[in-house]
């Protein structure tokens, strides 16, 4: 019975401390989501304005916005840089693996999960970025120039980005997003004629890097905030679990105790009764 009461006792400790680490890293990511949650509010307008000008310039007669046939498919993927976040992770792998099997595709992971898992499941890659918390604004120019570069000279057909989309802070789903060609999937808003100077194809000729890195940054901004509420929800339901856990071996642990004690009484009223 002892022996059992301290083995509960250790396990308690044991859990607690568990606990302890659980409720640290929900309130880092509580934190850090706030700020995020703020960094992508303030950008979705001007992406929202990007993508409205881009479904004017998709009618332009340009190699841009014209489909043909696909070879070699190109997919961003972004994913986390840590794990202890549930299912985000696996939903973002889940996701590319459904949309590359059976195509000749190459990957630009964004994330050091995604970076890792594109190298062990052996995707062909031509960049990684291994942080999406630290990306910056000249890692996404340098992705737009990429990717135009290698669309125009006919390495790739077509480039999609997967990332989660962020809804409210227990909802975020992961998304597919044609980049190229460009579409104009009912993006236009009536706002009047728009003149383009000198033409429409040599302005969309211009802003295509500009155009893919800001979907790139708006994605990796959705995904970080993503991220951080998955985090945070699954290290809230570990606390409570351990909550859990922790009283039920404390009730446990009270019964064995009771029962040693119980037991040692027990044995000096039976050695009183002998002498």
């Amino acid at each position: 019975m002892a022996s059992n009461a301290k083995q509960l006792k250790n396990r308690i400790r044991s859990v607690s401390s568990t606990m302890h680490i659980t409720k640290a890293m929900e309130l880092v990511a509580s934190s850090k989501l706030r700020r995020a949650t703020t960094q992508m509010e303030s950008a979705r307008p001007y992406f929202s304005s990007m993508l409205s000008v881009m479904s004017k310039l998709a009618k332009a007669d340009s190699v841009y916005s014209t489909a043909r046939e696909v070879k070699k498919s190109c997919y961003i993927v972004i994913a986390g840089d840590r794990g202890l976040a549930g299912g985000y992770n696996s939903n973002i792998y889940k996701l590319l693996k459904s949309q590359t099997d059976g195509k000749d595709a190459v990957v630009i992971p964004i994330g050091k999960r995604a970076a890792d898992h594109v190298s062990r499941r052996g995707y062909e890659s031509v960049k990684q970025y291994t942080s999406v918390e630290n990306m910056t604004l000249s890692q996404c120019a340098e992705i737009g120039v990429t990717i135009k570069n290698m669309y125009a000279g006919g390495e790739i057909d077509e480039v999609y980005i997967i990332y989660t989309k962020y809804n409210s802070i227990l909802s975020y789903e992961p998304m597919v997003k044609k980049i190229l060609p460009i579409e104009t999937n009912g993006e236009e808003t009536s706002g009047g004629y728009v003149l383009f100077e000198p033409s429409t194809e040599a302005v969309l000729e211009t802003v295509i890097p500009e155009y893919i890195s800001g979907i790139v940054c708006g994605a990796v901004h959705e995904s970080f905030a993503s991220e951080l509420s998955a985090r945070r929800t699954a290290m809230d339901n570990a606390s409570k679990n351990a909550s859990e856990m922790i009283e039920d071996l404390e009730l446990k642990y009270n019964r064995a105790r009771q029962g040693a004690i119980t037991q040692e009484i027990t044995e000096i009223i039976g050695g009183s009764n002998i002498s």
